[in-house]
């Protein structure tokens, strides 16, 4: 009986194992839909990967050379197995003692054995250090590409690529090697057949250039229901992600099995996928499951005719059968060329958010912000958005230390101009300057401190209360967080949660209006010279509003804000109001100036201008609009 060497080289050839994400039950039938013109090739999916796996095998070089060394006696050790098998039999055979022949065998196996099972651990090493090199990278650049990127990478899809397109690489060092080491083990059982005898390696030969073209027809074919699978499990993720967002609207509106169709309706394009990804792998397995026992049996038939030539011996043949079982055990290489294949659509896919230029780049020589008031211009500012001109050729003067409100109709650009100050955006033409300095030259932490926001819905970022206050300054005092807290009415209903300042975010249950507070404590927490509140307190009621906007207005005496307005009182609190109109500022100037403008008011809900215009101090107007 022939020994069965080590697992890895030895499994069943024929072992059909699509990967992860092509794991479908086989459908009946189904036909491929026209495909998208807007989807990515899959060949530039896969030349993406490919370069991704390059980089990760760069920086992981020392992991890699650890493997590779490992590999190569695993290897050794295995083709050395036959060479000992055969020794032993012949000293068997010959009557003699086969002691040190049994004794090499051991050895081989041994080595063989202990080589494998560290080789999967130094894998599952590497691949592990991959996958955590990957993530934080696809982390940091989700975030670098902000909004803008939330358009075109959804939440789902970007956490179908954070988690299973990400993860996929991790085994790209092992299969890569793998697919190396039954390369080499095949090359090396040629070479010991024809020492063996010249035959038998022309036996063998002659299936090789089948299996190579049934191989390569089967790269080609298969990438594309790869990529669709995958982008379609995302699409699925993405509608998921969506309607949990909005679980209070559809149960209220009773369309559940409506939005459950929605978020199913990709579900045709995965079973499309699924089948014709075991359409490909099912032809390539009956090909190879035809062609490798046919090569083998024409090797061991060409090997007992030698035999009975007398031109080899009896171990001859056992070694022969031994190599041969080696080299056909490479048809497995199949399994692996389609994990390989999943991992360059995985990576590909990964590498396309990492190659996405952000939307807001930082300065090639960033230069200091210098101490100033806090002035603000913005000349010329242009912004195009999904192909519409939001701003045209805008004009803006803040004067230091004034308060702004912004104010105009539903998408005429006011929260696209506020986002320009922080550099959140970048304008398609023109320039924003802060106290004279271009702010797309200026460094991205010195901006940060300099422009503070409080947006409509704060996002709740921290561990506790206490943490999403402090979130831009974690070096604040408790005593500093209070006050700010306090500056925007918040101190009272954070005294009453469990753990006050110290209760946990999932244990402190927050309505709109108290969510919008903390927002605002955040921003009022900062040295910030310019304040942005973009639709801060619009989840506030009327007296809340009027409380924290006078409570801030103490605590930013001095500084430049700029707010976003719907209502009329807001407008009538600030010192100036730039009117938006048709993408540029309409007009600049004091609030009660502007009401007696029937547009202006037509801005607001309709009523009389509120009765607190009067009572509001109004600087003279040293702003110009274009």
């Amino acid at each position: 009986m022939v020994r069965t060497p080590p697992r890895r080289l030895f499994r069943a050839p024929f072992r059909r194992v699509p990967p992860a994400a092509a794991r479908p039950p086989a459908p009946e039938a189904v036909p491929d839909p026209v495909p998208d013109p807007t989807v990515p090739d899959p060949a530039v999916v896969r030349a993406d990967g490919r370069r991704l796996l390059r980089a990760a095998a760069r920086r992981f070089r020392s992991s890699l050379v650890l493997l590779s060394a490992l590999t190569a006696v695993r290897v050794v050790a295995t083709l050395a197995t036959p060479v000992m098998l055969a020794r032993a039999t012949d000293a068997v055979r010959s009557g003699g003692r086969p002691g040190a022949e049994v004794a090499g065998l051991a050895v081989a196996l041994a080595v063989a054995a202990l080589a494998d099972a560290a080789e999967d651990l130094a894998g599952a090493y590497c691949g592990s250090r991959i996958t955590a090199w990957l993530r934080h990278r696809l982390v940091g650049r989700v975030l670098t590409l902000g909004v803008p990127g939330q358009r075109r990478f959804p939440a789902g899809d970007v956490l179908s690529r954070l988690t299973e397109n990400a993860a996929a690489p991790a085994t790209f060092p092992v299969l890569l090697l793998s697919a190396a080491a039954a390369l080499v083990t095949a090359a090396g059982a040629v070479l010991g057949l024809a020492l063996i005898d010249p035959w038998l390696a022309v036996a063998l030969l002659a299936g090789v250039p089948p299996m190579a073209a049934a191989m390569r027809v089967f790269v080609a074919r298969a990438a594309e229901p790869f990529a669709r699978y995958q982008r379609a499990q995302a699409a699925v993720a993405t509608r998921l992600l969506d309607a949990r967002q909005g679980a209070r609207t559809i149960r209220a509106s009773g369309t559940t099995a409506v939005e459950a169709a929605r978020v199913l309706a990709p579900l045709p394009e995965l079973r499309a996928a699924g089948h014709r990804t075991w359409e490909v792998q099912g032809r390539m397995a009956w090909r190879l499951a035809l062609l490798a026992p046919l090569v083998q049996v024409l090797v061991v038939g060409v090997a007992g005719t030698r035999l009975a030539a007398g031109a080899i011996t009896t171990g001859d043949l056992v070694a022969a059968a031994s190599f041969t079982a080696l080299a056909v055990g490479s048809a497995g290489l199949f399994d692996v060329v389609v994990a390989l294949l999943n991992c360059q659509v995985g990576a590909g896919r990964v590498e396309e958010i990492l190659a996405a230029a952000p939307a807001v780049a930082p300065p090639p020589h960033p230069v200091p912000l210098p101490d100033g008031p806090g002035r603000l211009r913005l000349r010329d500012v242009t912004v195009r958005v999904g192909g519409r001109t939001v701003l045209d050729h805008l004009d803006l003067d803040v004067p230091a230390g004034a308060s702004v409100a912004l104010v105009g109709a539903s998408g005429v650009g006011k929260s696209v101009l506020v986002a320009l100050i922080g550099r959140l955006l970048d304008p398609t033409q023109g320039r924003v300057e802060l106290d004279g300095t271009p702010v797309a030259a200026v460094a991205p932490p010195d901006l940060r401190r300099a422009v503070a926001y409080a947006f409509e819905r704060p996002a709740p970022l921290g561990a506790t209360v206490h943490d999403t206050i402090a979130y831009a300054r974690p070096d604040a005092t408790r005593e500093e967080v209070r006050r700010a807290a306090r500056a925007a009415a918040a101190d009272t209903f954070v005294q009453a949660l469990p753990d006050g300042y110290d209760t946990p975010l999932d244990r402190a249950p927050l309505s709109g209006g108290e969510a919008q507070r903390l927002g605002l404590a955040r921003a009022a927490l900062t040295d910030a010279r310019i304040l942005v509140l973009d639709d801060a307190t619009s989840s506030l009621d009327t007296a809340t509003e009027v409380h924290v906007t006078r409570a801030l207005q103490r605590i930013l005496a001095g500084r430049t804000s700029l707010v976003v307005a719907r209502r009329p009182a807001t407008a009538a609190r600030a010192d100036l109001v730039a009117w938006l109109d048709a993408g540029r500022v309409r007009a600049l100037g004091p609030h009660a100036d502007l009401w007696s403008d029937p547009g202006y008011r037509a801005v607001f809900s309709p009523g009389p201008a509120p009765s607190d215009a009067a009572d509001v101090p109004v600087p003279p107007v040293r702003g110009g609009a274009r």
